[in-house]
């Protein structure tokens, strides 16, 4: 369900200076954490600055050092194109069994869902349940959560709960 993760995107890999290190240490974080540190780690920043790498690169870790913990990483699209089919085929406990059983959820480019008002609100309703049974989300944007238009203030408010980090050119 989730989308194919790209191996050169590790921690390795990474170029870490003083506009990414704080996404970059936080990412090393949760990769490492036995424990959930800061729900929801959300990475946000412009194009090309090493968003999606960073969460490749937690993904590949966790998939590594922890083979038995489920991690599912996908673009926001992808997200919306599978509720849209559960509903479509009235599918929707699979759906939800789907992505609230996950250890690690990984939503990447979440600006995606600006609009898309189901779409939120299954989003909404799926962070809470994993948050409540203390699973990380890890959540990408191109803007902070704050500054997210489009999408409902209970959801960016949510979006700012653990760390927000910001990565500049």
């Amino acid at each position: 369900i989730g989308a194919p993760l790209d191996s050169r995107c590790n921690f390795s890999n990474f170029v870490v200076g003083k506009p990414n290190e704080l996404a970059f240490a936080a990412a090393r974080r949760v990769a490492e954490a036995g424990v959930t540190p800061f729900n929801p780690l959300f990475l946000y920043g412009g194009v090309g600055l090493g968003k999606t790498h960073l969460m490749h690169a937690i993904a590949w870790h966790i998939k590594t050092t922890q083979p038995e913990k489920r991690v599912i990483y996908l673009s926001a699209e992808i997200f919306m194109n599978q509720f849209v089919g559960a509903m479509r085929y009235k599918d929707m406990m699979a759906f939800k069994e789907q992505f609230r059983s996950v250890d690690v959820l990984m939503i990447d480019d979440v600006q995606f869902f600006s609009g898309k008002d189901s779409t939120q609100e299954e989003f909404f309703h799926t962070f809470n349940a994993l948050v409540d049974q203390n699973r990380q989300v890890v959540i990408s944007a191109d803007k902070s959560p704050n500054d997210l238009e489009g999408m409902e203030e209970r959801i960016k408010s949510r979006l700012g709960w653990g760390l927000v980090a910001d990565i500049h050119p």
